[in-house]
């Protein structure tokens, strides 16, 4: 299981633990007003106006067969025209029926139709007596939902993308054009260091080709900032960005920086086909992008 997967199963995991008790505690006050449905849909309503610290979009009732069995409960409104649509090839519903033993399901998170926005639904089995006699349904918007954080440090360390299969298959009819940044290569990375070791620049990325660097500031990490190649041979550049210290919560230490804009430079002229066209670098989460000119 890789890292996204990992991700992916921890967030369900802690949705699952604040949804299942209010869900099976709801299922069990609907199982006693499951024949009358004027007291169901009040039930629902209320539950719903009670329940303000996950905020639920929609709540409704479905029968063992599948149809909807209650009207549809909002903030806004009870909505009874949706009573007796067939539900039933819902996937979520499917999963209901193939795992009886489990009596809470989560959905997979899917694309709304009415708002467009991600959202999950939980489902619950009412049981009266030893009988299933049909299922709660709680719909969410992800936005409303308290997702905990991902751990980032469980990213993977080394990932390969191939990119647009035309540039990959005349590949080896193009040869390297030196550009004006390879004419001033160390003039660059000698500047492109400093601002990384001294002036707070967390993450840089060189253009090789086309010869401009991108710029991403410790003190101001939500705005980029692009600088042509005669801005950035020119050591005066470093007074645009204020002397930082290097910061302690880096994942690298300094003095591998300019190792790595070292190798960017030899995987630049390693080859006359296949060579590097771009290049990051990020000293917070200590990862490298490269940019071939296969387009991987």
């Amino acid at each position: 299981m890789d890292w996204l997967e990992k991700s992916i199963s921890r967030q369900r995991d802690y949705i699952e633990g604040f949804l299942r008790q209010p869900l099976s505690q709801l299922a069990g006050i609907c199982a006693e007003n499951w024949f009358d449905r004027y007291q169901l849909d009040l039930a629902l309503k209320n539950f719903l106006q009670q329940k303000t610290d996950h905020r639920c979009r929609l709540l409704y009732a479905i029968d063992k067969d599948g149809r909807q069995y209650s009207s549809n409960i909002s903030d806004e409104r009870i909505d009874d025209t949706v009573i007796d649509w067939d539900l039933s090839n819902r996937p979520y519903l499917i999963g209901a029926k193939t795992s009886r033993a489990e009596p809470f399901l989560l959905s997979v998170v899917y694309v709304d139709k009415q708002t467009r926005k991600p959202c999950i639904t939980s489902i619950h089995s009412v049981r009266i007596g030893d009988e299933v006699s049909g299922y709660i349904a709680a719909d969410f918007g992800l936005k409303d939902l308290p997702l905990k954080n991902v751990d980032e440090d469980q990213l993977p360390a080394w990932r390969q993308i191939k990119g647009d299969p035309a540039i990959r298959s005349m590949l080896f009819q193009q040869t390297r054009i030196h550009s004006a940044m390879d004419e001033h290569v160390d003039e660059v990375l000698n500047v492109i260091e400093s601002l990384i070791t001294e002036q707070g620049i967390f993450h840089a990325k060189l253009h090789f080709s086309s010869s401009r660097a991108t710029l991403w500031s410790y003190n101001d990490p939500y705005r980029y900032r692009r600088h042509v190649l005669d801005e950035i041979i020119n050591p005066e550049v470093c007074l645009v960005y204020a002397k930082t210290t290097y910061p302690e919560n880096a994942a690298i230490h300094a003095s591998m920086a300019p190792r790595v804009l070292q190798v960017f430079k030899a995987l630049r002229e390693a080859d006359e086909n296949i060579y590097l066209r771009a290049a990051s670098l990020n000293i917070m989460n200590g990862l490298v992008g490269l940019n071939f000119s296969c387009d991987g």
